[in-house]
């Protein structure tokens, strides 16, 4: 099994983090160059989550062995039956009998270890600190061209590499003005890592406060169903008033479209711009816009001004943006929606005797062998009315302990004698007796909790509409990139912080021991002792005070009181937008139901008539025909009397007679209309460049 688990991991963790990926991006819209930067920041994070156990459990075998190697008095005899080393450690004054080695069943050879996360760490950095950056801002220019894209990300981006640089020279120069301090590469190094490291535990220790208290306070909201309603309706009405504004923001920036679209004709030389701006734009405004163009007009540059290229690039930008905000509010008002529905049929259902679930709106699928056999309305019904509360409590008070273990951890992890970090006295009970097993479980339990609350908390937040994770293939390739430059930059500083907790960090609990491979390419941080014995020990102490505001809501009242709408119990404006949403959410019902009845009366009627629309198109296109064969007939059987009887007639009554032979019968059926496929042409529409253009007039009446 040696290297084994380490292959499995690699390879689930990075179906994990396609799997996020493809929930909150877009593989068939967004560029693959976004798409694969964004899934190896995350990859690598995850990564080092996932293997760091690994690391942990084979450092404690690494130690045992250095330990009794230094205690024995006679040379290690290797058990032939199994992968146990066996040290006589009688000579040692402190032990007594002979103690066992196991070789834990996830070892990892040496060697291995130190190149992957040197590999994992340094890759990361250059992503989150240089490419993902750059990329960024490539992705969200509005440029037309490679070159004008990487200009503007260079140009975007040369005051946070000028951040960077003066953060480094500071560390730097105070190194420099220590004698005692040698400036080697090594030195350098750590300088480097550690600017870094201090970076992300100051916005560790803010995002982990915040999560620590509102991650169970949000499933045990989730257990009281009348709060969870009250809440989505108040949700309902704020995304409506953003989706009424996205869709006001988007028809601003399609009549901008429509005037430059209609000043640049075909052969200008900014017309490719505006067809690039076009091809972005949905398909209606394309199909609009496109009917009152006439690219047969020439451009004349003495009579009209045009707009720059600089001005089409920022419309370019602003149209993407317009367009991705649109779509995003469109699907999110949707899933609003459907959520907002499925708790009315709960508070409805918790009252029914039957222990049958109905649902308001039935879906249209047939249900399948899981809904029919497994998941039955009655099981469905004791899930949702009864047991699903009392399993989001339960969960809320495991959570609750684990944020308390974390807190008070974080708080006493600098004490080695006594130990006083939970975390830390969990893995020395392990590791007494070998129990690498448990180890493992523990450490992977407690980084995954922190890592939950902090990631949840990225996952949540909202930069106005700059920065904003959304399910469903809803988010942008703005923040895309931006979640993994926060994950790249959080997740070093969190595993030195949990090594920290569990005393396997020997600069911060100053214990001889054996490093991990993990703390090893972190350098020694006490080449700045300030932040060593300083920083990373007292600041963590502050997530005390951040627990505290997020549990009376601080933050959320701020906010309320400098004009953000909050959902809070005790305002006005709280009630006022309660009352908004579920008038929103009874309109979409009733809409809904309308449109649903309307179906169901359609398939009703075809069902016991069948399809009277078909026959009746078919006998009035047939009555049509033989009247245009009797009308045909009559026609030519008069000319033909003229033609005999008055050969010499006016040049007036000529010109009567050709135009009833030329003259057809109107019919107004729809079918019948499409039957000419030059009349279909002439009369069909499509977004694109020559929008207007028809067919040529090939009949007298075409222009009236």
């Amino acid at each position: 099994m040696s290297g084994a688990a380490l292959g499995i991991e690699i390879v689930v963790v990075f179906f994990l983090a396609l799997f996020l990926l493809h929930r909150y991006g877009d593989f068939k819209k967004q560029q693959r160059m976004v798409l694969f930067g964004t899934l190896l920041a995350w990859y690598l994070c995850f990564l080092i989550v996932f293997i760091l156990p690994l690391d942990v459990s084979t450092t404690i075998y690494r130690q045992c062995e250095q330990d009794h190697k230094e205690q024995a008095s006679v040379p290690a005899l290797v058990s032939p039956l199994s992968n146990r080393t066996i040290v006589n450690t009688t000579a040692a004054p402190t032990k007594s009998v002979r103690t066992l080695c196991h070789k834990p069943w996830s070892y990892i050879p040496d060697g291995i270890m130190p190149v992957f996360w040197r590999v994992v760490y340094w890759t990361s950095q250059c992503l989150t600190w240089l490419l993902l950056p750059f990329m960024q801002s490539y992705a969200r220019s509005g440029g037309f061209s490679i070159t004008g894209k990487i200009k503007t990300a260079l140009i975007e981006n040369a005051i946070y590499y000028g951040t960077y640089l003066l953060i480094f020279g500071s560390l730097l120069i105070y190194v420099a003005v220590h004698p005692e301090l040698r400036l080697s590469w090594y030195e350098l190094q750590t300088i480097g890592i550690t600017a870094a490291n201090t970076w992300g535990l100051f916005l560790l220790v803010l995002l982990l406060g915040y999560g620590l208290v509102e991650i169970p306070r949000s499933y045990w909201n989730s257990s009281r169903h009348g709060h969870l309603l009250v809440k989505t309706y108040f949700k309902a009405s704020k995304l409506m008033t953003e989706k009424a504004d996205a869709e006001e923001n988007l028809e601003d920036v399609m009549e901008e479209v429509r005037k430059v679209s209609e000043s640049i004709k075909y052969n200008h030389p900014l017309r490719k711009y505006i067809d690039t701006i076009l091809r972005k734009c949905p398909l209606d405004y394309q199909e609009k816009m496109g009917r009152n163009m006439d690219d047969y007009e020439d451009f004349d540059d003495k009579q009209n001004t045009y707009p720059t290229e600089k001005s089409l690039v920022k419309l370019h930008k602003q149209v993407i943006y317009a367009v991705q905000r649109h779509n995003r509010t469109r699907v999110q008002w949707q899933i609003l929606l459907q959520q907002a529905i499925h708790l009315e049929d709960v508070a409805k259902n918790e009252t029914s005797s039957t222990h049958q679930f109905v649902h308001s709106f039935p879906s249209s699928e047939p249900a399948g062998w899981f809904s029919r056999y497994i998941y039955t309305p009655t099981v469905e019904w004791y899930w949702e009315c009864l047991l699903k509360r009392w399993f989001y409590r339960l969960l809320s008070i495991v959570l609750t302990l684990f944020s308390v273990v974390v807190v008070w951890s974080e708080c006493t992890f600098f004490s080695t004698r006594p130990v006083l970090s939970l975390f830390a006295i969990f893995i020395q009970l392990a590791e007494r007796d070998y129990n690498y097993l448990y180890i493992e479980m523990a450490c992977f339990i407690t980084i995954f909790f922190l890592c939950t609350c902090v990631y949840s908390t990225v996952f949540r937040i909202r930069v106005f509409n700059y920065y904003y994770l959304a399910s469903h293939h809803q988010t942008d390739a703005y923040s895309l990139q931006f979640s993994g430059m926060l994950f790249c930059r959080l997740t070093p500083p969190l595993c030195l912080n949990f090594l920290g907790l569990i005393h396997m960090d020997s600069a911060i609990s100053h214990q001889e021991k054996l490093q991990t491979a993990y703390t090893s390419i972190m350098g020694s941080m006490r080449v700045l002792s300030f932040i060593a014995n300083g920083f990373y020990i007292y600041y963590p102490m502050l997530i005390v005070i951040l627990c505290i505001a997020t549990y009376f809501s601080l933050g959320t009242r701020c906010l309320n009181l400098l004009g953000f709408q909050q959902f809070m119990d005790d305002s006005e404006m709280t009630s006022d937008l309660i009352d908004e949403g579920k008038e929103l959410i009874r309109r979409e019902k009733r809409k809904r139901q309308r449109i649903e009845d309307g179906e169901n009366r359609r398939r009703e009627w075809k069902e016991r008539y069948g399809n009277p629309r078909e026959d009746y198109a078919a006998r009035n296109r047939s009555s049509h025909e033989m009247k245009e064969t009797s009308y045909s007939d009559t026609v030519s059987s008069s000319n033909s009397r003229q033609a005999k009887y008055s050969r010499s007639g006016s040049r007036a009554e000529r010109d009567r007679i050709e135009l009833l032979q030329d003259a057809e019968p109107l019919d107004f059926n729809a079918e019948a209309l499409t039957d000419d496929p030059l009349d279909a042409e002439s009369g069909r529409h499509s977004g694109g460049r020559y929008l207007s253009m028809s067919s040529s007039r090939s009949r007298i009446f075409d222009d009236i």
